[in-house]
């Protein structure tokens, strides 16, 4: 070792100085150095996780976000379907109601009318066979029988016979409803007498009265498709098709 400029004891000395100071620098310097780093690695990864759950839970957030916003507006366009349904429902309800009650009150004032005119009718009926008599009396010049030209008056206008319904002496068909109609309103008792004999002739039990003028006197019944028609307009009409 001498031969090659070598001091054995102060490389001895060198080398375990050099492993003194490594052992120290690695105890001191590079343990920490490498702890430290780990330790920044660590944070690091830590900060890299956590930015990616968080950004994983903003992503999560957006998504419940848009999903409520969906759900949000989807219940918003029900409850205005809905809300607009029910005002529709309730505008036809009001206006089926207003209609119905038009209707009602249209065919009350109609009934009403009716009644009034029948009255009125009926008043008529008494004055024109008034009328009638006194022109009868004036003409011969005496005085005729009062109670014979009443009877005859009022066959003329009901086609009611000595209680009996002249159109349905020779009458034969079946019903289940009668349809009346005179010039004038009938009594109570030439009701009854037309409702007998329509009811023994063709079995209707329902029988309705009605009044038209235009059929000047006498009677229309009509029992289903069948009509018996005696009026004084049916009279005319069948007298004018005979002169042609």
């Amino acid at each position: 070792m001498e031969a090659l400029g070598i001091n054995l004891g102060l490389l001895i000395v060198q080398i375990i100085a050099f492993t003194i100071v490594l052992l120290t620098l690695n105890a001191w310097v590079y343990k920490p150095m490498l702890n430290m780093m780990e330790s920044r690695k660590q944070k690091i990864a830590q900060g890299l996780e956590d930015a990616r759950v968080a950004a994983e839970a903003r992503a999560d957030a957006e998504k419940e976000a848009d999903k409520i916003r969906s759900d949000a507006q989807t219940e918003a366009a029900r409850v205005v379907r809905e809300a607009t349904e029910r005002a529709v429902s309730a505008g036809q309800d009001v206006k089926a109601a207003a209609e119905a009650e038009a209707a009602k009150a249209r065919e009350a004032a109609i009934a009403e009318a009716e009644v009034e005119r029948n009255r009125i009718l009926g008043d008529l009926r008494s004055q024109v066979a008034a009328l009638a008599i006194a022109a009868a009396n004036k003409l011969v010049g005496e005085a005729l029988d009062e109670k014979k030209q009443h009877a005859l008056l009022d066959e003329f206008f009901s086609g009611v016979r000595a209680g009996k319904v002249v159109v349905l002496d020779d009458a034969n068909f079946k019903g289940e409803s009668a349809q009346v109609t005179s010039a004038l309103p009938l009594t109570k008792d030439e009701e009854e007498s037309v409702r007998e004999d329509i009811l023994a002739k063709s079995g209707a039990r329902n029988i309705n009265f009605r009044v038209d003028p235009a059929i000047l006197g006498g009677l229309v019944i009509r029992v289903g498709d069948k009509v018996l028609d005696s009026s004084v307009a049916g009279k005319l009409e069948g007298l004018r098709q005979n002169l042609r």
